[in-house]
């Protein structure tokens, strides 16, 4: 990747960051009246919310670029130890499942008093559902072997990067937070090949095993 190529995929990714969390804000303030960021401002439309808006939203999709950067890095060190893409495969479809039960089970064992499970079990559904159109779309844009991976960054990804707004038991607050990283997880994992424009090699999300040549 080109110095050029990350300065676009950085830019964007900032600003779909940005863009969406204004927009879930303003959402968030219309249907919350007494919703404000962490208590330093006032409710409603204001300079303060809309700064906070802005730079929360900057921050959130710079966490979303970590985490994708450091995503290709683990993914990077674990084929190389692996030394197989089945073993990969099993590897992360394993993670995501364990992080699907811890994430119900942490949440109700912390904040459920007599209430089911299965009201906590709502927001990681909707996540992994949404993971699993992305990852769907990802095909499309590439092959099969995609699905899995996107399908890891896409959930695994986004909720230890939510954990913050996760271990608070406010829906206004996860939701301002999972929104814009949702968008530029999607953003990133989608564009990937287009920034990459290796039309030789597998683009690097793909899990797609290196071409070696013969003879």
């Amino acid at each position: 990747m080109t110095l050029r190529k990350w300065f676009y995929l950085f830019w964007t990714t900032l600003l779909l960051g940005t863009v969406a969390a204004c927009a879930t804000g303003l959402v968030l303030m219309g249907t919350y009246k007494d919703f404000s960021f962490m208590e330093l401002t006032e409710p409603g439309l204001n300079g303060s919310t809309l700064i906070f808006m802005i730079l929360g939203g900057a921050t959130i999709s710079l966490l979303s670029q970590m985490g994708f950067f450091s995503y290709m890095i683990i993914r990077f060190i674990a084929m190389g130890i692996l030394r197989s893409r089945v073993r990969w495969d099993l590897l992360q479809l394993a993670v995501v499942i364990v992080v699907m039960i811890d994430t119900i089970y942490l949440r109700y064992s912390t904040f459920a008093s007599n209430e089911s499970w299965v009201g906590y079990a709502l927001l990681p559904v909707l996540i992994l559902l949404f993971a699993l159109a992305i990852s769907w779309w990802k095909v499309k844009l590439t092959n099969g072997g995609a699905f899995l991976s996107t399908l890891f960054f896409m959930f695994v990804a986004t909720i230890l990067e939510a954990v913050p707004a996760l271990n608070l038991d406010s829906p206004p607050s996860y939701i301002f937070m999972l929104v814009p990283l949702l968008v530029c997880n999607a953003w990133q994992i989608l564009i990937l090949q287009k920034v990459l424009d290796n039309k030789k090699e597998p683009e690097a999300g793909s899990l797609a095993p290196p071409r070696t040549k013969r003879g």
